[in-house]
């Protein structure tokens, strides 16, 4: 597959590339991350090898990320109706302003102007709420985004880092009352955290929500960058957001990835990405690069295609524990259809299957 291989996003027309450039990394101010002129090469070379799909939000180095993509790409008009630019709001770069961050009219409002300023663009592509404001009706919200999509300001909307049962809640409530439905769901998913397969992968296959997965390599966790060999030796870039998932179980992991990327004659990052890409509901998956040459490794996971034992080996030694009702349903399912194939699914047998002739058929 390649980066201009396009998928539509989710139940909408807008076709994306299977991998979208985030640009949290844009930006030194937080003390890491890229240069301007290295972020700008990183956007050209994304959008030479057919990539299209740019992600961003109104915090990411404190407004700093959307003046480079605005300052590269907004002001000149080919380049910007080229790509899909996909920006957040919820967080609040005003201190002491109550209404500066959040989900509510007063905010969203702000945040869009602020955004679109920055962007140098007349219209945002994808505008995402960055996490759920518990504080404001998701009535509000909605209508506030409906209204941003009529204006001809934003074009489609989708939520991140947000409860399954609110973006269910959301997504009728558009449809009820006629307003601009969500298209995508961003949240973190990797092998290292797939607990959203209980709750929100399912939600978003029924409700037509194409799924953009961030941090698939859990912070550089699962670069190939730390091993079991130099444990404690190799200094995290992003400090405790990458150590604190270096355990023996991460570990056990990383091997079994160098083992899968030695036998594909490829790399660890790129057998990791390739597994989240594949993933049920994943429209396109977000890369962060620093570098040229990490975003040029990181692209090469398109090209990769894990056997049907390799992926089984990953999704084993990955698998999650998943809160009520998952696992319970997944017995009663098997109680249910007691071994039988149920749309081409064979259910496993069930230990609480009745002997044979032990229930009476009247």
């Amino acid at each position: 597959m390649s980066l201009n291989h396009y998928v539509t996003l989710g139940r909408s027309g807008l076709r994306v590339s299977p991998f979208c450039l985030g640009a949290m990394t844009f930006g030194e101010d937080l003390g890491w991350g890229s240069s301007v002129q290295t972020s700008n090469a990183i956007m050209d070379r994304f959008i030479e090898r057919g990539g299209n799909f740019i992600d961003t939000a109104n915090v990411y180095t404190f407004g700093h990320s959307e003046k480079i993509i605005g300052d590269h790409l907004g002001k000149d008009p080919a380049k910007r109706d080229r790509v899909v630019i996909a920006t957040k709001f919820f967080g609040n770069l005003f201190e002491k302003d109550p209404n500066g961050g959040g989900a509510g009219r007063k905010s969203v409002m702000a945040a869009c102007e602020e955004s679109l300023r920055r962007l140098q663009t007349d219209y945002i592509d994808l505008y995402w709420m960055h996490a759920w404001d518990a504080n404001t009706p998701i009535e509000e919200t909605m209508r506030s985004l409906d209204d941003l999509v009529r204006s001809g300001k934003v074009r489609y909307v989708g939520f991140s880092d947000t409860p399954a049962w609110k973006v269910a809640q959301a997504q009728l409530t558009a449809s009820f009352r006629g307003w601009a439905p969500l298209v995508a769901l961003q949240i973190e998913y990797s092998l290292l955290e797939r607990t959203v397969e209980g709750e929100l992968i399912p939600m978003a296959l029924e409700l037509g929500l194409g799924v953009t997965p961030w941090s698939p390599l859990r912070s550089g966790a699962l670069s190939g960058k730390y091993t079991r060999q130099n444990a404690g030796k190799q200094k995290a870039d992003r400090g405790a957001w990458a150590e604190s998932s270096l355990n023996d179980k991460t570990y056990d992991l990383i091997d079994l990835l160098q083992r899968v990327a030695k036998e594909q004659d490829s790399t660890v990052a790129r057998v990791a990405l390739a597994w989240v890409q594949n993933r049920p509901g994943v429209a396109s998956t977000i890369l962060g690069a620093r570098t040229l040459e990490q975003l040029d490794n990181n692209l090469g996971a398109l090209d990769l295609k894990l056997t049907p034992e390799q992926v089984k080996a990953l999704d084993d030694i990955s698998k999650p524990t998943l809160n009520f009702p998952a696992a319970f349903l997944e017995n009663a399912s098997s109680f249910m259809h007691a071994g039988l194939s149920v749309n081409g699914v064979q259910a496993p047998p069930s230990s609480l299957k009745p002997k044979a002739g032990s229930v009476p058929r009247y």
